[in-house]
């Protein structure tokens, strides 16, 4: 988003944060290296990027692997502080609610910790739970750490290099800082991109020498599922849907959605939204009024909070997705022979 009018003061943004950077980059501030791999995963701009199918990702392909596989996350959004390993008697509003996703996703396949001091946090986690790679979730401006590997994300509708930064545009950052990157990945693409397309939009990223750029899409699942059913997403097509999101950009789900129905009415909160009893009494009402052959449908992130309601959760189905890559062999050899190598 673009506020024209707050551009006076996005250069005295961008001097604090490039004092900063430069304080990092010359060593002044401390970055702290660990012998463990850590890959971070992040963006310039501000939330939306698609960052939580990309960590999913990774963690799946690492513990494929037979790698011991941490993720360290800040638990936005949590009513707790310090470090918390995400287990079975977790709940969203103690660590958040991504890496509780994440553990609904890998259980104990995986581990899962938060803390909001990310240094002492990654020493923890990888000491305690002898880890082969750190995954390190909304990294790229905690520089306190300094990842192995970097992942930075962009999308493909919304790039960084047409972006400003705060508080004019959304860019947290100056667009050079997309030179700590190795990998450059542009999410939520089209179906249809074609080789021209992706030769374009890579010169306009401006890729320095040995970054590589991938593409990627969302793939929903097949099937959409509740509390104990699920349902092909032909179900949809007769039904009067009241679609619930609390995440930072929800169009590109609306649009997939209205590919089966166009009897959906959405009801639009902020991102990691803290729903209420107020806002299910709106939920509910809305719902009911959809008629008979209703059906309420949610996030994947969205359903670990709207499901601590107990009315809700029999009636209420959540839409899984993934993501698909353009190169995916070359992306994962370049991620596992990372971790290999070092």
């Amino acid at each position: 988003m673009k506020r024209w009018y707050l551009y006076p003061f996005s250069p005295v943004y961008n001097l604090v944060t490039g004092v900063r950077n430069l304080l990092f980059d010359i060593g002044i501030l401390r970055s702290t290296s660990f012998r463990t791999p850590v890959i971070g995963v992040g963006n310039l701009s501000v939330g939306g990027t698609g960052k939580s199918p990309v960590v999913m990702y990774l963690a799946g392909l690492l513990s494929q692997q037979q790698l011991r596989t941490g993720v360290l996350s800040r638990g936005y959004g949590r009513q707790t502080k310090g470090y918390h390993v995400v287990n079975y008697d977790s709940n969203y509003t103690q660590v958040g609610d991504e890496p509780m996703q994440l553990f609904e996703r890998f259980k104990n396949r995986i581990v899962i910790a938060v803390s909001e001091k990310r240094v002492p946090g990654a020493k923890k986690l990888i000491s305690d739970m002898d880890l082969d790679v750190l995954v390190l979730d909304d990294s790229y401006q905690h520089r306190y750490i300094k990842p192995g590997f970097n992942i930075l994300l962009t999308d493909y509708s919304d790039p960084y290099f047409e972006d400003y930064l705060l508080p004019a545009g959304d860019l947290r950052e100056s667009r050079s800082g997309a030179k700590r990157a190795q990998i450059v990945m542009v999410t939520k693409c089209p179906a249809d991109l074609n080789e021209e397309q992706k030769r374009s939009y890579i010169s306009d990223l401006r890729l320095r020498p040995g970054q590589k750029v991938f593409f990627s899409s969302i793939n929903y699942s097949g099937n959409i599922k509740s509390k104990d059913k699920q349902l092909t997403l032909e179900n949809l097509r007769s039904r009067q849907i009241l679609l619930i999101t609390g995440i930072a950009n929800p169009k590109h789900l609306m649009a997939e959605l209205q590919q089966y129905s166009v009897n959906v009415k959405h009801l639009q909160f902020p991102d990691h939204h803290s729903f209420t009893d107020s806002d299910v009494k709106k939920i509910t009402k809305e719902y009911e009024q959809l008629g008979e052959n209703r059906l309420m449908l949610t996030t994947e992130k969205d359903y670990i909070r709207l499901k601590t309601f107990d009315y809700l959760r029999p009636e209420l189905y959540y839409w899984p997705i993934d993501i698909d890559i353009d190169n995916p062999q070359e992306f994962n050899d370049t991620i596992i022979n990372y971790v290999r190598k070092n």
